[in-house]
């Protein structure tokens, strides 16, 4: 069943394109604040997959996408109060329904990596497209979020010319002292294998 699936996926293309403003066709746009620009002639090399639930392990109840919007209460839950005054996006951000929202232009600086380095080059902001799955490290991830990214990373590597498949990384790959996500659930196999 498995090498079934992995053929089918194998069939996956992506209808999706990249607007003249960096924004995916297909998603929902809810424009964040927290960003800013590139530094001066700096190409995206990078995709950065992370993973993120509020609170931690449920699902469903809008929290991260309020985050990343910087209109979470605090006071909904006792978990959040080392969120107060955060300002963090990524560019985009795929539910486990596998709806796909952008918040951060990709010709910008989303702030979503923090300290971070990638062969030796820190600053991975400055640098990379953030993605985060709806999710955390000991849950795994649904069939049509390994489909929704799929086809919006193929449609990266289609319109950025230093994306590559080998230049997809997690973020326990660039902060690899403070961070875990993805996780030890994700299917890195499975995702690459629909994107080739």
């Amino acid at each position: 069943t498995k090498t079934l699936t992995y053929s089918i996926n194998r069939l996956i293309k992506s209808d999706m394109q990249v607007d003249e403003n960096h924004r995916l066709s297909g998603c929902n746009w809810r424009p964040s604040r927290h960003f800013d620009d590139r530094p001066l002639r700096q190409d995206i090399e990078l995709i950065v997959l992370h993973c993120i639930s509020l609170p931690v392990g449920k699902f469903g109840h809008g929290y991260p996408e309020q985050l990343f919007l910087g209109t979470l209460k605090i006071e909904d839950d006792p978990s959040f109060s080392d969120l107060n005054g955060l300002r963090v996006a990524p560019h985009l951000y795929i539910d486990r329904k596998g709806n796909a929202t952008q918040f951060v232009p990709f010709d910008k600086r989303s702030w979503h990596a923090g300290e971070s380095s990638f062969e030796n080059l820190a600053d991975c902001n400055d640098y990379s497209i953030g993605i985060e799955l709806e999710g955390c490290d000991d849950i795994a991830f649904e069939d049509v979020q390994y489909f929704k990214l799929a086809e919006v990373i193929k449609c990266l590597i289609g319109n950025y010319e230093s994306l590559t498949l080998e230049r997809i990384v997690s973020h326990s790959d660039i902060a690899p002292n403070r961070k875990t996500d993805p996780g030890p659930l994700f299917d890195w196999k499975r995702l690459k294998t629909m994107i080739k």
